[in-house]
């Protein structure tokens, strides 16, 4: 039986697709792997949380304060912790909205929402470059769904007026895409939704929540938008450094989620200090206005720099792919690159479509881009008059 699996491997590792986990250690910005020593340009802890330890003796308060430290059920049995309304409360409160739900990670969040809420009739119109737990969650609905071009409203909408009759469409997108670093247009998904009244828009704030924002609260903050926004999602384990995803809903929605969503119900619960620890993450949120603006200004630099040598990228953001083409290109390059002390990964398919696999480059708040610059300016230069003959 596994003849087959092999051979399948042997077909990946060939076409230099092939992945494996390899152990880490991390040191401030550096990561040890294979007995290097490396900057760590593909982390996302985007405000350094984790990587200077902020809440360290908080965390260590909370669990004397808590004792244990399994969850031991699911939340629907005996695993709703106290811990779970504290931060579900606060999230509904800096939010403004009347509830929070949390899950146990962004991916069950997001293959769980739309299952339960899609039925027969449903419409799901998603963006083409969404994440993949996001195309899982469609999928598993079983619901008609169709992808229009990358933040293109104008096909959004053409869309939308071939679904005038459906009773409830589901409008699926990213804030800041994981992959391209680029934003959704929120105000004019806004204005769309409030023009068909059966849109329920669902937006996905995983890369965007504690980066932008007065308050770091996403790009919903950043844009007025949040009030707007049917299903505003994001997650704990990025720019906060922890665990769990959550979603800011109407109290109708959750109550609803909790009978009918089978992520969630099937689940066991995080643990008592892992939510304790998102809720301190949560509540300093407002305080790291100086690690927003330092990442805002370095990836600002960063993105001219490549510009400025000849290389394009989509980014607006922390986030910023050059995109390559082929796999054994990019995985060559990122080798080279991590030959020389920067831990660049090469992004391929499945996670990227055939022929535009990339270096992404994912920026933070701690890191010093002085010498990557130095260093990265040759390989660019290589890189350019590759492109051109």
């Amino acid at each position: 039986m596994d003849r087959k699996y092999q051979a399948e491997l042997e077909r990946l590792a060939q076409s230099d697709m092939l992945r494996s986990l390899k152990v880490t250690r991390a040191e401030g910005t550096y990561i040890y792997m294979d007995g290097r020593r490396m900057l760590n340009l593909s982390s996302n802890d985007y405000l350094g949380i984790a990587t200077r330890g902020d809440l360290a003796q908080e965390v260590e308060a909370e669990l004397h304060r808590l004792g244990g430290a399994g969850s031991t059920s699911s939340r629907l049995m005996t695993g709703n912790y106290e811990e779970y309304q504290r931060l579900e409360d606060l999230l509904a409160e800096r939010f403004a909205r009347e509830a929070a739900l949390v899950f146990g990670s962004g991916y069950h969040m997001n293959v769980g929402i739309v299952p339960a809420l899609a039925d027969s009739s449903t419409i799901i119109l998603a963006d083409r470059l969404v994440h993949a737990s996001m195309i899982d969650g469609i999928r598993l609905s079983s619901c008609r769904f169709e992808r229009f071009r990358h933040n293109d409203l104008a096909h959004l909408e053409r869309l939308l007026n071939k679904y005038t009759e459906a009773e409830r469409i589901i409008v699926m997108v990213e804030s800041v895409y994981s992959m391209d670093g680029d934003c959704a247009d929120l105000k004019g998904l806004v204005a769309l939704k409030e023009r068909y009244p059966s849109v329920m828009l669902y937006v996905d704030e995983a890369h965007a929540i504690g980066v932008f924002g007065d308050t770091g609260l996403g790009l919903a903050e950043a844009t007025g938008t949040i009030q707007q926004i049917d299903l505003l999602l994001g997650t704990f384990g990025k720019a906060l450094a922890g665990m769990g995803g959550y979603l800011i809903c109407s109290d109708v929605v959750k109550r609803y989620l909790v009978n009918r969503c089978r992520s969630l119900i099937f689940s066991t619960a995080l643990p008592p200090l892992t939510i304790a620890y998102d809720r301190l993450a949560f509540e300093a949120l407002p305080r790291y206005t100086v690690e927003r603006q330092r990442l805002k200004a370095s990836s600002e630099h960063l993105r001219q720099r490549l510009g400025e040598w000849g290389l394009q990228t989509p980014s607006q953001t922390h986030i910023i792919p050059i995109v390559i083409g082929g796999a054994q290109q990019t995985v060559q390059l990122a080798e080279r690159l991590q030959a020389l002390g920067y831990y660049a990964l090469a992004v391929r398919p499945p996670t990227v479509p055939e022929r535009s696999c990339r270096l992404r480059l994912s920026l933070t708040a701690e890191i010093d881009l002085a010498d990557f610059e130095r260093d990265f300016a040759p390989l660019v230069a290589e890189l350019v008059a590759t492109q051109h003959q």
